[in-house]
Parts: C-alpha cells; sequence; structure tokens
C-alpha cells in the first residue's frame, strides 16, 4: 500500500523489554482506575447525597459519579474518553510485536476488521438485552471505538506528522460541519426532540450549533437510525448522544496513539514526563479558550473538538 510501510508504524526506535514492561505497567494501572471509577457506581452516592441534602461533601462525590447535563465535565464523564484514549495508547504496541513475530500488513488488516466488528457488534447486543428486538444504536462505548478502529490501525502505520494532520484535521472538520449546519427556526418542535424550550443548558450565538438534538449530528441520527428495523422511529437520544460522535472519539484515540509514540521512544523517563504536562496543560488551555470565546463549547455528549482536547 502506498506510503504505508511497517517501519513507519512509529517513528520512534524500538526499546528494550524492560522498559516496554514498565511502560505497559503504568497504561494497567491507569485502566484499572478507570474501571474502579465505573464500579464506584455501585456506591450509590447520588442516593446519600439526596438523604443529606446539606452535605457539600456527598454532593460533591454525587456530582462527580454522574455525567454533567450538558457543557462541563465530571469526573465521570472521563471514563469513555481514557478507555478510547488507552486504545490508541497500546496500538504502537500491540503492532511493534506483531510485525517483530513477522506478521503480515494483510493479516494484521483482517485482524483490525475483526475486531471493529465485534466491537460494534458487542455493544449493540448489550445495549439490545433488554428489548425485544435488536436495538441498533452506536454511540455506545465499544461501537463508537469499534467504528474508529479500523481508521486508527491505519494511522499507525503512518508518521506522526500524518498522525497530527489527521487529528487536526478531524477537529477542523468536525468543528465546521456542526457550525455550517442550520439552527433550528423559530417553530422548530423543541418537545418532539426531547428538549424542553426552557431548558436551562441552552446555548447561544454562535455556541447554539452545538445544542443538544438540534445539531448535525442529531440530523444524521433522524436519517441514519431509521435505515434499521425499530419499534418506532428514531426521533432523538435522550442524552443527546449521537452516532457521529465516532469521529471525534477517533481524535481522542489518535491523540493516544501520539502518546503511545512518545512512551515507545528511547526518550527519559522525566523528558516524558514533562513533554505530557506541557501538552496537557497547553490542550486544556485550548479547549477552555475556545469554549470561553464562545468558539466551541466542552460538550462530552457530542464529543466537540474542545472536549476532545480539554
Amino acid at each position: 500500500m502506498p506510503g504505508i510501510t511497517s517501519a513507519s508504524v512509529t517513528d520512534a526506535p524500538i526499546v528494550n523489554s524492560s522498559q516496554v514492561s514498565q511502560r505497559l505497567t503504568s497504561v494497567d494501572a491507569y485502566r484499572g482506575f478507570v474501571m474502579l471509577l465505573m464500579m464506584a457506581e455501585i456506591l450509590r452516592f447520588s442516593r446519600v447525597s439526596g438523604a443529606l441534602p446539606a452535605s457539600s461533601f456527598w454532593r460533591f462525590l454525587y456530582f462527580h459519579q454522574d455525567h454533567v447535563a450538558w457543557v462541563g465535565c465530571s469526573l465521570h464523564d472521563l471514563i469513555q474518553p481514557s478507555f478510547s484514549f488507552l486504545v490508541g495508547v497500546a496500538l504502537p504496541y500491540s503492532l511493534g510485536s506483531r510485525l517483530a513475530k513477522g506478521a503480515a500488513f494483510g493479516n494484521l488488516f483482517r485482524h483490525a476488521v475483526v475486531r471493529s466488528f465485534i466491537l460494534i457488534a458487542l455493544g449493540i447486543f448489550l445495549r439490545s438485552m433488554h428489548s425485544n428486538q435488536t436495538y441498533f444504536t452506536f454511540e455506545d462505548t465499544l461501537t463508537q471505538i469499534g467504528m474508529g478502529y479500523l481508521f486508527l490501525f491505519m494511522l499507525g502505520f503512518c508518521s506522526q506528522r500524518v498522525q497530527l494532520a489527521a487529528l487536526i484535521f478531524i477537529l477542523v472538520g468536525y468543528g465546521a460541519a456542526f457550525a455550517l449546519y442550520p439552527l433550528p427556526g423559530p417553530g422548530f418542535n423543541y418537545v418532539a426532540a426531547g428538549v424542553s424550550p426552557d431548558w436551562p443548558h441552552h446555548l447561544s450565538g454562535f455556541g447554539a450549533h452545538w445544542n443538544k438534538n438540534t445539531n448535525l449530528a442529531w440530523a444524521f441520527d433522524t436519517w441514519f437510525l431509521n435505515l434499521f428495523p425499530r419499534e418506532n422511529p428514531f426521533t432523538h437520544n435522550n442524552g443527546g448522544y449521537a452516532t457521529l460522535s465516532f469521529i471525534p472519539t477517533l481524535a481522542t484515540m489518535i491523540l493516544g496513539l501520539l502518546a503511545g509514540n512518545i512512551l515507545k521512544s528511547v526518550t527519559d523517563a522525566p523528558g516524558k514526563i514533562k513533554k505530557f504536562v506541557l501538552v496537557g496543560i497547553a490542550l486544556i488551555g485550548i479547549a477552555l479558550i475556545l469554549q470561553i470565546l464562545g468558539i466551541n463549547p466542552i460538550v462530552k455528549r457530542i464529543w466537540t473538538p474542545a472536549w476532545v482536547l480539554f
């Protein structure tokens, strides 16, 4: 395939096995922490907070055990992007290991296709367990990763410059597509779209292009999801989640891929930590500026470009 060679899986040289082991241990620790956040839901802080409404401590814990309504972020909101990010981090190691064992690109590609299909199918299956028929939905964590994984796999064979260019293209292009989608007119039926007209989280001005169930991704789903058998026609997702979020989710995975390349490089540990801290601060700063200036809000539910950076 033109422009894709096994040597370009990463710009960094292969490190020794002890280094790989240490770095994978850190990734496993991060993954374990994210799983712990998921399991913490059984603690039901919402009930404790409801029983003790005057306690700011329990109110704080409850806030971070639930998703924010629209703009902003809680600790719970970081679970899905963490899994997506870790998929990207692990890819350079996976490809490097398989290529070192002599795996051909064709075999790796077929493996990626199968993995993508399994993730999508498993996500749909889990969402269908309590339905009378298959519930075709694609905003689940597994389906979102599965829909973007094959693209991530292909980028794993490209240079870091190409990976960075793909990241920028996705963020700018996806944001522009939302901005170009027309705002709802004065006669728009918000109730039919699952949003109360006086919903307190409505954005105004330019930010209105990213309002709940009136945006480009919602419009796409009102067409796309109705192509599948359904008990009732799809009109909206109650949480505002959307299929097209797999595109910016891919951007999150690309950030993980770039991070994995750094981890896999021969740069000393303090240098890597410094780079991660500086890049992290810069990305958070850019995201906050985009939101403050009203250019792009930080909304996890539709995975805005500002959310990816945040």
